[in-house]
């Protein structure tokens, strides 16, 4: 039996941005008196929905692509740059309403006061700013790491790890790198720290295991005396796109366990390593992905197992939200 589905809530969707896009179009004619103005404009607005809409369906049977990537990028630029122009707009307009409030005491009386086409100038340079900023957040700003530091105190840490460093990095999502040059800058980065050890907390594909495998040189490259450590985050799964069958999905998820192997690291799933120093030990746990909504699928109980009270614990975990 067929699965119902609700496309409620995709009308409705469906006619605000409608709505939304109308009334940008309301504004841009202030500007632009040219007749090609609303063919232009829709043709645009239908040219990206389709193409955001196929994108998602080969995502869920294909994994993301790079058709996906460019789709979704573009749809998401262009949508958060109008409802920034929409929000300039309408400000102008509340403007213009108390304005016309206000020549009711006037001696002439009402007046209609037309919209500003500085101010819609206004608003779209405000858009174009949001445009570029974006693209520059898609094309460079991914690459733009930076390392924050921390240093924590702990009454209870072993004196032999007085000092103790870690570097820790998460949500790679492979699938979405584009300039493996650009990867490599960040491994040369997180080896640079020279830290004791190396922890990575999760997403290290967006669905598919084969995002890795062309960075497999790069991440491989990553050591640390202590060791280099993972833990699975809710994309690693693959939970969101569609697998021709369970086994296909399982596979995936052995394959992906198979690469941080090969990245050299050491993949936690409930379990935990003890760490030795100059006669003292600290616990390193892992559980595997648990977020509300996200698959609870992480057992703390379990990776603790056989550890003591007293023994000072770090735990890798990754978290959704």
């Amino acid at each position: 039996m067929k699965r119902k589905i609700n496309l409620l809530p995709f009308i409705i969707i469906a006619i605000l941005f409608l709505l939304l896009n109308g009334y940008i179009l309301s504004g841009l004619a202030v500007v632009v008196s040219s007749k090609l103005l609303i063919p232009i404009f829709w043709f645009t607005i239908l040219a990206l929905s389709v193409s955001i809409i196929l994108a998602i369906k080969r995502m869920r049977k294909n994994g993301v692509d790079k058709f996906f990537t460019i789709a979704t990028h573009a749809f998401l630029v262009v949508f958060i740059a109008e409802l920034i122009f929409a929000i300039f707009l309408l400000v102008g307009d509340i403007y213009r309403f108390f304005l016309g409030l206000a020549s009711n005491f006037e001696p002439e009386g009402f007046q209609y006061i037309n919209r500003s086409a500085n101010w819609i100038g206004f608003s779209l340079i405000m858009f174009a700013l949001t445009v570029v900023m974006f693209i520059y957040g898609i094309t460079r700003g991914k690459y733009a790491y930076r390392v924050i530091k921390h240093t924590l105190y702990y009454d209870d840490l072993p004196q032999a790890f007085d000092g103790f460093t870690l570097t820790q990095i998460s949500d790679v999502h492979a699938g979405s790198f584009t300039k493996p040059n650009q990867v490599q800058k960040g491994i040369d980065l997180i080896n640079s720290q020279k830290s004791d050890l190396f922890v990575f907390t999760g997403d290290l594909v967006n669905n598919a295991a084969t995002e890795i495998k062309p960075y497999i040189e790069h991440f491989s490259q990553i050591k640390a005396p202590f060791g280099q450590f993972s833990v699975l985050g809710n994309h690693d799964y693959g939970d969101y796109i569609k697998w021709p069958s369970e086994i296909d999905k399982t596979n995936n998820l052995q394959q992906l366990k198979n690469y941080h192997a090969e990245l050299g690291f050491k993949l936690l799933l409930d379990e935990h390593v003890e760490l030795h120093k100059d006669g003292a030990k600290i616990i390193l746990a892992g559980v595997e992905n648990w977020g509300i909504g996200f698959g609870e699928r992480g057992d703390l109980k379990k990776a603790l197992f056989n550890t003591g009270d007293n023994d000072f614990k770090i735990l890798l975990s990754h978290d959704p939200t």
